[in-house]
């Protein structure tokens, strides 16, 4: 995939980060599947992932990256602002639109199920709440079915 030159620049938030709807576990659990959920209110990761860079670095450590489905998004770019650093964004479309992956700086993974910004509040927690679970055993696109099969 080509990149114009305005996907290569820095994307720079014109407003400040908004509060991410997050959850996840009290204390990372390394066998777990996920480590946690997210329910973004927009397709658009310029005004979505900033604040859910900054929740992650203030429970992780700096994230140096982050990996999302190429398809769901509305826009795509290689580096953000967030803060005071700037993060690297990977789109790939073999990457299930249901999955996040944040990488540290101290390269650990994190996997984040991604509930669709359409979804009921109902929904959107009942999904959360599985993928925060340390006993989840279910991978983030079950979750989503599992949970939208019940409404």
């Amino acid at each position: 995939m080509m990149l114009t030159a305005a996907q290569r620049e820095t994307r720079v938030p014109s407003t400040p980060p908004s509060s991410p709807r997050v959850s996840l576990p009290p204390a990372r659990a390394r066998r777990a599947v996920l480590d946690g959920g997210w329910w973004p209110r927009s397709w658009d990761p310029v005004a979505e992932l900033p604040g859910l860079v900054l929740a992650l670095s203030a429970r992780y450590g700096r994230i140096r990256n982050v990996v999302l489905n190429s398809g769901a998004w509305d826009v795509r770019f290689r580096r953000l602002a967030a803060g005071d650093d700037i993060v690297r964004v990977g789109w790939f479309s073999s990457l299930d639109a249901a999955l996040l992956i944040a990488t540290t700086d101290r390269g650990e993974q994190l996997d984040l199920l991604v509930v669709p910004p359409g979804s009921t509040a109902a929904v959107a927690e009942r999904a959360m709440a599985t993928a925060a679970d340390p006993t989840n055993t279910m991978r983030a696109p079950a979750i989503l079915a599992e949970v939208l099969s019940v409404g």
